[in-house]
């Protein structure tokens, strides 16, 4: 049985159909919610807010995995929480004190994530590795689903690996965009730990057996 985890993204569920979706992966063998916040200024695009999370968790049986893609992060880490998050990931890219936010989110009962756009590199997680609980590798930008991968992140999930064991870090590796049934097998071989899945999850005919086959890939 493999090891890995699988955190649908409701970023590609039917939102008038959200609570279908939301017992189909509560039913599946996923273990996370994957939550994509956009504020339309760190990223060009709007997705849904703290009402729509909290009705998400009133349902929901599994963490939600909650990525914010917004500015200044640290205004609404509290609500977050209050709205039912269990994982929460900022952007390096985001936060100008990284150290205190993680700090901040881990004083409020949850685990702490760091998320790095494709372009950004994994040395800069020297520092912090050992205070995170994952770290989020994009491997498309961020902003919209559907995009096609980026071939690179093979090559940064290894050079982050290498830190993790190198600091004696226990943070996950999270893999976010173009997860398909092709590339699991090889983000795995690579060193990841957890795949976010979105299209490839609610655009299946058989959204469940998907997720079955993501979680046994090795």
């Amino acid at each position: 049985m493999s090891q890995h985890l699988i955190a649908p993204s409701l970023l590609s569920a039917d939102f008038a159909n959200l609570g279908k979706d939301i017992s189909m992966v509560n039913d599946s063998e996923a273990d996370w919610f994957h939550v994509d916040v956009m504020d339309g200024e760190f990223v060009p695009n709007i997705s849904f807010g703290m009402p729509v999370i909290k009705a998400i968790s009133k349902h929901a049986v599994k963490p939600l995995d909650v990525h914010l893609m917004i500015v200044k992060p640290e205004r609404y880490f509290e609500a977050f929480r209050d709205c039912g998050a269990n994982i929460l990931s900022v952007h390096l890219e985001a936060v100008t004190h990284l150290h205190r936010a993680v700090q901040q989110i881990h004083s409020l009962g949850m685990k702490a994530g760091v998320v790095l756009n494709p372009h950004s590199q994994v040395n800069l997680l020297e520092d912090i590795i050992t205070e995170v609980d994952l770290v989020l590798l994009m491997s498309v930008n961020p902003g919209f689903g559907g995009q096609a991968f980026i071939e690179q992140t093979y090559d940064r999930i290894i050079r982050l690996r290498n830190l993790i064991n190198a600091k004696k870090s226990k943070a996950l590796i999270e893999i976010d965009g173009g997860v398909d049934l092709v590339n699991a097998p090889k983000l795995i071989n690579a060193g990841a730990n957890v795949l976010v899945a979105g299209n490839t999850v609610f655009g299946s005919d058989d959204p469940k057996k998907t997720i079955h086959l993501l979680k046994n890939v090795h």
